[in-house]
């Protein structure tokens, strides 16, 4: 049976646990561990509670490589996956090295020091990984994670060639409070102050943090939303795995809450990845802000609404130009009911699930670093279907793609 470990025991983290124990058939030994080891056993009881399955928990400094190597070796763990914090990518990668495990995330490394996300820290350990016989599969959540399979699959099934690349991830739930973030605070409120980066004419072009932005309906009745240009991390493989994209941007949903909260927040410091001296002791005021809000673990029990993430892509068959728009539309509700959390967290722990099972069935297990477009896109893609993450296709018209009309 196949041993895996799980690293990091928050929304996510419970999501994956427990999706991994309804799939017995693939998942056999389960471990998961974290800095916390309380919330792990919670975790655990209520996985129990729903599946009937036990699975081990473990306490464990996630940013130590030996202690997590002794981990691995301890469990017998043939895949580590690490819904942790991104900044303990490399550390776990450096553990998956020393004990002969193979890696996958949902997320790519950034510095905790400095607000910036690339790939190019992880892209450095292919040599490392393919010389031990190792995989490491990058990025296997929703996105990144499906929005890169959605386009692997349709440059595999729809096109010869794809010209242009938008995704957009509209989350249509209603949490109730007056502020919270639908993921890590810490992750989503860098990611949403970082300037925005888009791909054109071969190049990234910069502006300012949501400085373009425009409505979007989506299809099946989840709403009209007001969506805003950001950078997201997929945009950077894809762009270098699928290089006949001409332009490709990334767009988020945003209420007008929301951001005004986001721009006080800004506007008086708290926002600031920086160390400050308080009464003697040294801060950041971005981590006591999380620690301050709302923990996003804990809204499934008050969240309403649907998601709705897809990519409008263009491009060619056949000689002639083909619009596409596929999605997955989920729903806050029922994945509480299923899971105990809301539609964020599950879009997220459904794919590393996923992801965790084409390299266990040996459909991925391709010594090296890779990310998760440039692998076979199709079980992947049946997967969605059967593990909670449904999809559509829409065939569009090259003007209803360029104004983003899908519904």
């Amino acid at each position: 049976m196949n041993k895996v470990l799980i690293i990091g025991a928050g929304g996510v983290g419970s999501v994956v646990a427990h999706k991994c124990a309804m799939v017995p058939e693939v998942f056999g030994e389960i471990t998961l561990a974290s800095r916390t080891l309380s919330k792990c056993d919670a975790i655990a009881a209520e996985v129990k509670q729903r599946t009937g399955r036990d699975i081990a928990t473990a306490k464990v400094d996630a940013d130590n490589a030996e202690e997590t190597a002794a981990l691995i070796r301890k469990t017998g763990a043939k895949l580590l996956i690490n819904v942790a914090l991104p900044y303990q990518d490399l550390n776990l990668m450096d553990a998956c090295l020393l004990a002969g495990c193979d890696y996958m995330d949902t997320a790519n490394y950034e510095p905790l020091d400095v607000a910036k996300f690339e790939y190019s820290w992880q892209w450095a350990y292919q040599e490392k990984f393919e010389k031990a016989g190792l995989t490491a599969l990058l990025g296997s959540g929703f996105d990144p994670g499906v929005t890169n399979v959605y386009t692997a699959w349709a440059l595999k099934h729809h096109f010869d060639e794809i010209h242009t690349l938008d995704i957009i991830d509209v989350n249509g739930g209603n949490h109730g409070k007056a502020f919270a973030t639908n993921f890590n605070p810490e992750i989503n409120i860098r990611e949403v102050t970082a300037e925005c980066r888009h791909w054109e004419s071969g190049e990234f072009v910069e502006t300012p943090p949501m400085s373009k932005h425009q409505e979007f309906t989506c299809p099946d009745g989840v709403g009209t939303y007001e969506i805003y240009r950001m950078y997201h991390e997929e945009l950077e493989s894809l762009v270098k795995h699928i290089p006949t994209i001409r332009r490709a941007q990334f767009w988020m949903s945003f209420s007008s809450n929301y951001l005004k909260h986001l721009e006080v927040l800004q506007n008086v410091g708290m926002t600031r990845i920086d160390p400050v001296v308080y009464n003697g002791v040294e801060i950041v005021p971005l981590q006591f802000l999380k620690a301050v809000l709302p923990n996003p673990g804990d809204l499934g029990q008050s969240t309403k609404g649907r998601t709705c993430i897809g990519n409008v892509i263009t491009g060619i068959k056949d000689g002639k130009p083909k619009a596409i728009y596929i999605y997955n539309i989920c729903d806050h509700e029922e994945c509480f009911a299923e899971v105990g959390s809301q539609a964020i967290s599950y879009t997220t722990g459904v794919p590393a699930m996923i992801g965790a099972k084409q390299i266990l069935a040996q459909l991925w297990n391709q010594p090296g670093v890779w990310n998760i477009e440039q692998l076979d896109p199709d079980s992947f893609m049946a997967d969605l279907n059967v593990y909670g993450l449904p999809w559509k296709v829409l065939e569009l018209t090259p003007d209803q793609a360029a104004s983003f009309q899908v519904a």
